[in-house]
């Protein structure tokens, strides 16, 4: 399954631990997407999440439904490590 990296903007800091993250797993797992993990910026009001999803449509039915912001989804295939090796993701 293609893995996406999520950017999400949001207007008020993000407040952790993030209290409503059971629904939204259980939205998630009704729309067959899986958060991996996210990244929180300094100023708390950024993410950048890592899913595991069907299709970048699949991750906005479940932001939409959850109530989340999806401003950018950005599909990805591989990283690539400090050694300059590119592996998959996964």
């Amino acid at each position: 399954m293609p893995y996406y990296i999520i950017e999400r903007n949001y207007l008020n800091e993000v407040v952790t631990p993030v209290e409503n993250a059971p629904n939204v797993n259980l939205i998630n797992d009704e729309e067959d997407v899986r958060w991996l993990f996210s990244f929180l910026s300094v100023d708390r009001r950024k993410t950048y999440c890592l899913y595991e999803a069907p299709s970048m449509e699949a991750i906005r039915v479940a932001a939409m439904r959850a109530g989340l912001p999806a401003d950018v989804i950005t599909e990805v295939t591989g990283r690539v490590m400090p050694d300059g090796v590119l592996v998959p993701v996964g």
